[in-house]
């Protein structure tokens, strides 16, 4: 099964959603995206397709995000999406995309709801 993680090493979520992936016995891509950030496009496709909306996927604790004045509510998804990619730190994560679905798996635990059940 491809799955595909958008993981952050350093944060706890996202080295979770790692372990419950390789739990399964699933070896994800691993997408560093502070590293190598999606495109705008792909962006916005993974968002809409976890459910969420793009205020709902940006990081709104980071600095930058107050330093850009993000949190401007006449700010279109458009320019916010435009922001992550510039700014990838602005991205929540960890989104993990499966042929079961996508989520941003906050807590860890949501990346469950779209591996396949596990075999006794």
């Amino acid at each position: 099964m491809h799955v595909e993680l958008w993981h952050n090493p350093a944060c706890s979520n996202s080295r979770n959603a790692l372990a419950l992936i390789r739990e399964a016995g699933i070896e994800p891509v691993v997408v560093e995206y502070l590293k190598t950030p999606p495109s705008k496009a792909r962006l916005a496709e993974v968002i809409a397709a976890a459910g969420l909306t793009v205020r709902e996927a940006i990081r709104e604790k980071e600095a930058v995000h107050v330093e850009q004045g993000l949190g401007d509510p006449s700010l279109s998804d458009d320019d916010l999406l435009a922001a992550m990619v510039a700014t990838p730190v602005l991205i929540n994560r960890p989104f993990v995309v499966s042929p079961l679905g996508t989520r941003l798996a906050r807590p860890p635990e949501r990346v469950i709801e779209i591996l396949p059940p596990r075999l006794a």
